[in-house]
């Protein structure tokens, strides 16, 4: 059970933090995209800090998956991941939608680009996070020293220059919460497949250049 919690607990805070930038930043315009970028960096990193040696922190339905993919995480622990995951973006972004109901997105992901570029894009950033995440991973686990500033590293990264294009979601869960409460329905798909497909080719191009293991075989 405190896997779960974790994964909640990591989840909602990130898409808390997260969408709540964004949606101050189009309210005042105080914030910026870059600094939008960097909350949502710093709060990865923090999460990861926080929660990485309990549940292994992937506040991600795609990372969770990529990592069962590879046989570092159990397949019976995959929906239990994913639902605690999805119900901490919900309630994150309900809690978001209670602070600041005018706004009509509430960080919701919508593409700036043609639907097929951002499924393009979408695939291509979470294909770099997952392979920067299992590489610098313990089995399942995203533990250690450096773990939480390469990967918060990189989010803030392909934040900072494909947020103006697909929002850099990289995160079905990130995009569930918000699509739900603000009705923008329309492309979550593209965030749930794009990232899922980035995840597992990580997967596969690990294998390629690391024989056996991808990466530590403890879970």
């Amino acid at each position: 059970m405190k896997n779960y919690i974790s994964e909640f607990i990591g989840t909602f805070s990130m898409v808390f933090c997260g969408t709540a930038a964004m949606v101050v930043n189009d309210i005042t315009g105080e914030i910026t995209h870059p600094g939008v970028a960097i909350t949502w960096g710093l709060i990865v990193m923090g999460m990861i800090y926080a929660f990485g040696e309990i549940s292994g922190a992937h506040f991600n339905p795609a990372v969770t998956i990529a990592f069962s993919y590879a046989k570092k995480f159990p397949v019976k622990e995959v929906p239990k991941y994913i639902l605690s995951q999805c119900l901490g973006a919900i309630c994150a972004s309900l809690l978001v939608y209670m602070f600041w109901p005018e706004s009509e997105t509430i960080g919701a992901t919508i593409p700036s680009i043609v639907p097929w570029k951002a499924l393009i894009l979408e695939f291509l950033l979470t294909f770099f996070l997952m392979v920067t995440i299992i590489n610098v991973s313990t089995g399942s686990k995203e533990v250690g020293t450096m773990a939480g500033i390469a990967i918060g590293g990189i989010v803030l990264l392909e934040a900072m220059f494909a947020g103006p294009m697909t929002k850099a979601s990289m995160n079905p869960a990130r995009s569930l919460g918000p699509a739900l409460v603000s009705g923008q329905l329309t492309h979550l798909w593209l965030y749930i497949v794009a990232p899922i497909l980035g995840a597992l080719v990580a997967v596969v191009s690990c294998r390629l250049v690391k024989s056996k293991n991808c990466c530590d075989t403890s879970c």
